[in-house]
């Protein structure tokens, strides 16, 4: 069995840098990653390893030298999935030999290449997001499957396959590149499907130097140049492809190109990163998710209409593989209730269901609050909401305490409603491709789904999130004692009961966080203790908290 190495600056036990883990890692080892920001290169030399975030989209790492690559692999057998990853005038991921599978993660290289591979290496890209860069993808003397993933505002070539490289795209978006969306020259045999290429400053498609590459059922459209163009010498087959909105002719091919051009049915195939039709399930996947869902204290409601989500999703999946009629359905929600009633994880099982149903390309979560919305001057609200929707795409976007955008602020102009009025568009224009996830009280949310008259229609259902009984918030108490390496010794138990029975349980208690919070406190009056025995603990001391500590902790 692989051996797992927990990266935390914070947590006991765990290696304070990636580095240090690399370092202790045996072969085949799995490096779980914290959430947090890690400013340090992760250099991979002849290993075979695993690296991902313990929670997708939490986890960012930053080279502090400008002049090297961020996360770079020479020679490796590695995966790399749920990270951000920053370069700056180097590649943010460099993949040079060996293997590499890089899932779900987000890549910028201000005046780079986002992802470089080459030197033979032999890599996988699926569910990735590359944006912001110089370049995006660079393939060259390499083999690579590039699937579902995004790439958009590129300076100059969103990808570019060279020099003998081989590479398949598929179901890929390139959206706004300064140049060409695709560029290969002098590439091997490779292929781009079912991809959705626009915005781009020149071809949609670019191929040259004796290239001769498939391109199926893509849609090129909005391009400044031609949809798709082809040099001299060039062959391969653009087949079912739809170019509209590009420059004259649409598809060019110069003289002495013998690439065949095959138009069958007048269909429209789904296309790009979010396509939804044909999406394998990973039934073993949906299965663990609901395990866990299932394996959480309380929530029987939340439970029950989650699965009932899910079973509905799965079978209109189902239907429309069998190419039966199916009904549009939101994936958006409104979650109500007290705080500390675990809507955040819900939020997040939710993102990773939807993931493995195939209805999200990745599990991506974005957790933003009015800050993260709301702009300052006429104009900026709509920038930020919109960024904010952008870096869900694919994923969730969780909106906590959503009723706070309908309130005025007080001390002159309120964006809060132009937040609002943003969001309604983009949910309904790319409900697809994101699921929108909004959080409250159960008063206030009602207040905040009246402000608009188009907000309440986008959602699904509204989950309403109970509070936790006492027995449940000892289970909780227990749970979280556990996972940081804490027993609750003899009795224990009945006086937190009957702590959470008398205390005040007004509007704003905060359920699972109180009893965070006060085992936060134990600990403190745990230290204490300990420090004041003169001798140094056992180990089963260092663990067990006590009801003396409990009864000094509420007294504080």
């Amino acid at each position: 069995m692989a051996r797992t190495l927990l990266v935390s600056p914070e947590q006991r036990g765990a290696l304070p840098t990636i580095r240090d883990a690399l370092e202790a890692a045996d072969d085949g080892a799995v490096i779980s990653i914290a959430p947090g920001e890690y400013e340090e290169p992760v250099h991979i030399r002849r290993k075979r390893v695993t690296i991902s975030a313990r929670e997708p989209g939490t986890v960012t790492i930053r080279s502090p030298f400008r002049d090297h690559p961020t996360v770079s692999v020479v020679d490796g057998t590695v995966e790399l999935s749920g990270l951000a990853v920053f370069g700056d005038v180097r590649p943010a991921i460099q993949i040079s030999g060996g293997s590499a599978q890089i899932f779900d993660c987000t890549a910028t290289a201000g005046y780079a290449a986002a992802i470089s591979i080459g030197d033979g290496a032999d890599v996988t890209l699926r569910g990735n997001r590359i944006s912001d860069s110089q370049c995006g993808l660079i393939v060259e003397n390499a083999d690579g499957v590039v699937e579902s993933c995004e790439l958009q505002d590129i300076v100059d070539d969103a990808v570019i396959v060279r020099l003998g490289a081989r590479a398949a795209l598929r179901h890929c978006t390139v959206r706004g590149a300064g140049f060409r969306g695709v560029y290969m020259y002098q590439a091997g045999g490779s292929s781009i499907e079912r991809c959705d290429i626009s915005q781009t400053g020149e071809a949609g498609i670019a191929v040259a130097d004796q290239t001769s590459p498939n391109i199926v059922e893509c849609w090129v459209h909005d391009t400044q140049g031609v949809g798709i163009s082809v040099g001299r010498g060039c062959g391969g087959v653009i087949e079912d492809c739809r170019v509209e909105n590009a420059a004259p002719p649409g598809v060019l091919i110069d003289e002495g190109a013998h690439t065949e051009v095959r138009r069958g049915a007048e269909s429209k195939p789904p296309v790009g990163a979010t396509a939804t039709s044909g999406n394998k399930q990973d039934q073993e996947k949906i299965d663990e998710l609901l395990a866990e869902l299932d394996g959480m204290i309380g929530l029987t409601g939340v439970k029950s209409e989650v699965r009932g989500l899910i079973d509905e999703i799965q079978v209109n999946e189902w239907r429309r593989s069998e190419g039966l009629s199916v009904n549009a359905v939101s994936n958006h929600l409104v979650f109500t209730g007290a705080p500390g009633t675990g809507k955040t994880t819900v939020a997040r099982t939710y993102g990773n269901l939807l993931k493995a149903l195939g209805i999200l390309p990745n599990g991506r979560f974005k957790e933003v609050s009015r800050r993260d919305l709301v702009g300052q001057y006429i104009g900026h609200t709509a920038e930020k909401a919109a960024s904010a929707f952008d870096d869900a795409r694919g994923g969730v976007l969780f909106i906590d305490e959503a009723y706070t955008l309908s309130r005025p602020s007080g001390g002159g102009a309120d964006f809060g409603q132009e937040a609002i009025d943003t969001l309604v568009k983009l949910m309904e224009d790319h409900r697809d491709e994101v699921a929108v996830i909004v959080a409250g009280y159960t008063s206030e949310m009602g207040e905040f789904l009246a402000a608009n008259p188009g907000l309440a229609s986008r959602f699904a259902k509204t989950l309403e999130f109970e509070n936790y009984t006492p027995e449940q918030l000892v289970s909780i108490s227990g749970h979280l004692a556990r996972g940081d390496d804490y027993l609750l010794g003899d009795d224990l138990d009945l006086a937190l009961l009957e702590w959470f029975t008398q205390v005040d349980r007004d509007a704003n208690f905060g359920n699972a966080r109180e009893a965070r919070k006060l085992l936060e406190r134990m600990r403190k009056s745990q230290s204490t203790r300990l420090r004041n025995l003169g001798r140094r603990p056992s180990r089963d001391e260092l663990r067990t908290l006590t009801l003396d500590d409990l009864l000094d902790a509420i007294r504080e």
